[in-house]
């Protein structure tokens, strides 16, 4: 009952042991939590909240995002045997980000920076946009930090993901050239009609706008 209000919420916890189907973490003695990693087309009922890339070992620490709480006395069970825990964690979550952020950077938690909207192909790469409520506050200055310490606190929490912080605009042609960053872009075309944009780079910028398999452009 305690962490039925909790869905949305940053939790650290430990693995306790492994299947292959999830991962048992323990939260505190006598909490326990479910990060499901089932193969989705043998089991598509069920969930799959581990990055590809991870895998993990017994008493390794890991922050995760609550985003289900079940009623124990209807939870699933393993193969018809145990109870699974009730509470379901993720690592994919596109809010992990968001609240490892708000740990590391005052001006987010304070509310004086705030995360627009955030893009997430988990366990490689991410892209955030945030905009400052203060007009002389740099939001992307205060999201990395000194020497980029504060960015590379949310890196490690991730697991070495990476994470591009973007400047949000209201205009959407500088949104987009901001969001396909590090690439330097010469026009962008808006057809707001079809959500669409058509964007020009000059030609030894091409490779890095669309980025490796595409990804640079399809997180923008």
């Amino acid at each position: 009952e305690e962490f039925s209000d909790r869905v949305g919420d940053l939790v650290t916890g430990t693995v306790l042991q492994g299947t292959p189907d999830f991962t048992i973490i323990k939260i505190r003695d006598g909490v326990e939590a479910e990060l499901p990693h089932y193969d989705l087309k043998r089991y598509p009922d069920e969930r799959n909240e581990r990055p590809r890339n991870e895998h993990y070992r017994h008493n390794q620490r890991l922050k995760t995002l609550i985003v289900e709480v079940r009623d124990p006395n209807t939870a699933p069970r393993t193969r018809g045997e145990h109870a699974r825990p009730s509470i379901v964690v993720s690592r994919t979550h596109p809010d992990l980000i968001r609240r490892l952020f708000e740990i590391e950077v005052p001006e987010i938690y304070d509310g004086l920076v705030e995360i627009k909207s955030i893009a997430r192909e988990p366990g490689e790469r991410s892209k955030i946009a945030v905009a400052s409520r203060e007009p002389n506050l740099d939001p992307v200055g205060a999201c990395v930090g000194p020497k980029g310490s504060r960015v590379r606190m949310v890196v490690e929490g991730l697991r070495n993901e990476r994470v591009d912080v973007i400047q949000w605009d209201e205009n959407p042609a500088v949104y987009v050239s901001n969001a396909l960053s590090p690439a330097r872009v010469t026009h962008v075309d808006i057809d707001e009609e079809n959500n669409y944009a058509t964007i020009i780079v000059p030609d030894d910028q091409l490779s890095l706008a669309i980025g490796k398999e595409g990804q640079n452009a399809r997180l923008a």
